[in-house]
Formats: C-alpha cells, sequence, structure tokens
C-alpha cells in the first residue's frame, strides 16, 4: 500500500505543478525507492514528502536503514527545508510517524501538514502478507498532500 500511496502523492504534486502553471523546470518531482536515495539526493532537494509502511509499531528497514545511513551526512545540511509523511498501517502508524518526525526534528526540517496515516486494518498473519489496496479516499488524501506540498514549494521560490 505504500507504493500506491507514493504514486498517489506524486500524482498530487504534478498536478498541484499543472495548476498553479508551472513546470517541471520550476519543480521536479523524483520518486525514489529508501534503498536507492544517497545523501547528495537529499541535499540537491528543496522539501521532502517521506512515504513508507509500518512494521511492528515502527518505520519499515529500508526507511529506517535509509535514515541511518544518511542522517549524519545530512546533518546540519537542510534545516528549514518543509517535509510532510505519509505512513502505510495495519492498525495504528503513529509509532512510525512519530518515530520519522523525531528524526525531521533533528534534521531541522519543517512540517507542512499533520501525517498521512492509512490503515489496512491488517492484524493476521495471512491478512498482513496479502497485497494491500489503497482506497479511493486513501488515493485522494495523498494527492491532496502531494499537492500541498508541491504548491508550498512553488509558493516558496
Amino acid at each position: 500500500m505504500a507504493e500506491q500511496m507514493a504514486e498517489s502523492l506524486r500524482t498530487g504534486a504534478h498536478d498541484a505543478i499543472h495548476d498553479m502553471e508551472a513546470t517541471a523546470w520550476d519543480l521536479a518531482v523524483d520518486l525514489r525507492r529508501a534503498q536507492d536515495a544517497q545523501v547528495f539526493d537529499l541535499l540537491s532537494a528543496d522539501g521532502f514528502l517521506f512515504c513508507a509502511p509500518e512494521n511492528l509499531a515502527t518505520v519499515s528497514g529500508e526507511m529506517k536503514e535509509f535514515f541511518d545511513r544518511c542522517y549524519y551526512g545530512a546533518q546540519g545540511r537542510l534545516n528549514g527545508r518543509p517535509y510532510a509523511l505519509a505512513i502505510s498501517a495495519g492498525s495504528d502508524g503513529f509509532g512510525a510517524a512519530a518515530q520519522l518526525e523525531r528524526i525531521c526534528r533533528g534534521w531541522r526540517l519543517r512540517p507542512v501538514a499533520e501525517p498521512v496515516v492509512m490503515r489496512s486494518g491488517a492484524q493476521s498473519a495471512r491478512d498482513v502478507a496479502q497485497a494491500k489496496v489503497l482506497d479511493e479516499r486513501g488515493q485522494l488524501r495523498c494527492r491532496e498532500l502531494g499537492a500541498l506540498i508541491a504548491a508550498h514549494l512553488l509558493l516558496e521560490t
């Protein structure tokens, strides 16, 4: 479900760029898996939309590894840049959101919205193993968050 959320976030950002009559030259939207992102990517970005699944009340291993790998290389170099969070969860999501908010505070990032937490309701081993589908409401919430941060960045420049 986190991948579907990330796609909806990107769609929303592109919609805002179009609606504000801007271009990709004004704001580039780069969707990147945590395992592929590096400190350079963070330093090159004007803002961030972090999207991750929650596993056992904490952020997923791939996303945690990204922050472990990049934290100190970016520390003190991202101050004031805007960010927002989107979390895919079974029944909660707020453990992962709180964890990411603490990391973003350490980077001195500036939140522009409350985290979007989408819950699948999966609790049994069988349900957790099943592919999840982001419903229309979830797609809309993610598109709105993507549009919000894109508009914010476009208005800042």
